[in-house]
């Protein structure tokens, strides 16, 4: 099993969000970010796959938390996600995520995901994550 440190971690996070296609902005405690739907990440309806969308909560809040007072990305204890509208292939997905709190050992974040040309929701996520004891 590979071993994986907090540097190699940031690295990790670092080329996901430089790749292109995946559009960023990042500040203590909070990212927004971009994607637009193709079709490799749709499920057989066409519109924006579920499993996709919790992979993007996923990542998202934890780029958050990392960009947080502790810059940790933690281990998850829970995350649930509420589907709303689909997103159909070309249409571009508005991804923010916040950190709500950061207290000693869990952090929590929320991730909405909205159609960028309606403002409709399209999925709304939260993130609770373990970041040790320090």
């Amino acid at each position: 099993m590979a071993s994986f440190t907090v540097k190699s971690l940031r690295q990790i996070f670092k080329a996901l969000t430089d790749a292109p296609g995946f559009d960023r902005v990042m500040s203590k405690g909070k990212v927004v970010c971009e994607l637009r739907v193709e079709e490799e990440h749709t499920n057989r309806g066409g519109t924006l796959h579920g499993g996709l969308t919790a992979t993007l909560v996923d990542i998202v809040s934890t780029t958050a938390i990392m960009c947080s007072e502790r810059g940790a990305p933690g281990v998850s204890v829970d995350m649930n996600i509420t589907y709303m509208n689909p997103a159909k292939i070309g249409e571009d997905v508005l991804i923010t995520a916040q950190v709500l709190k950061e207290g000693k050992s869990l952090a929590f974040a929320s991730v909405d995901l909205f159609n960028k040309s309606t403002g409709k929701v399209i999925a709304q996520g939260r993130h609770t994550k373990h970041l040790g004891n320090s």
